[in-house]
């Protein structure tokens, strides 16, 4: 796939390029620049970065942040049993558990809420930052929502952080998705 020539690869984050000094030069900065473009274009056309991931993936696969890359970018295209695999390859080679809630919502995608009501639960949630941990209980509510459990999803969003009036960078999903979700359960008034 074509990448513009002002795409130099320099444009990833540093420990991303650190990760990919394991490989010779200009593989990595092949993989660098796809990498770039995956980062580009995520959000506008996902199929695209998706084009992209699958070079990086190609050319450089037992690294860490490809595979997340490759699975943020097949979410992104709603490939979730692929996203899937991906983040959890990362997950092995990382030992890292910040991809859980992403796990948890590729679950969602492929139509298995109770697999991620049983994640969220799992001891690894507990491992999570703040952010992650906020993250997984919207993931959970989701589940529920999905599960037509409309009144668990509401308790689920339910917590210190919905009542708190400190602002971070999760607090509007958080209420956006608490206001939605009594709003579905015919609670107009309290979702306002």
């Amino acid at each position: 796939m074509p990448i513009p020539p002002e795409v130099t690869g320099e444009e990833i984050d540093k420990d991303v390029r650190q990760e990919l000094q394991s490989l010779p030069k200009t593989l990595a900065e092949d993989v660098a620049r796809n990498l770039v473009m995956v980062a580009r274009l995520i959000d506008e056309d996902p199929e695209a970065a998706y084009g992209y991931s699958r070079v990086a993936l190609r050319l450089a696969s037992r690294v860490a942040a490809v595979r997340e890359a490759a699975g943020f970018a097949a979410y992104a295209s709603q490939k979730y049993s692929e996203a899937l695999a991906e983040f959890r390859a990362a997950r092995r080679m990382t030992g890292n558990v910040d991809l859980w809630p992403v796990m948890a919502d590729c679950e969602r995608g492929l139509g298995r809420p109770e697999k991620a009501l049983d994640m969220a639960g799992a001891p690894e949630v507990h491992k999570l930052d703040k952010a992650g941990q906020v993250e997984m209980r919207l993931v959970a509510a989701g589940a529920r929502r999905d599960m037509g459990q409309l009144d668990a999803a509401i308790v689920t969003l339910q917590s210190p952080e919905l009542a708190s009036n400190s602002v971070q960078p999760w607090t509007a999903r958080l209420r956006y998705a608490y206001a939605d979700a009594l709003l579905s359960a015919g609670r107009e008034a309290e979702a306002r």
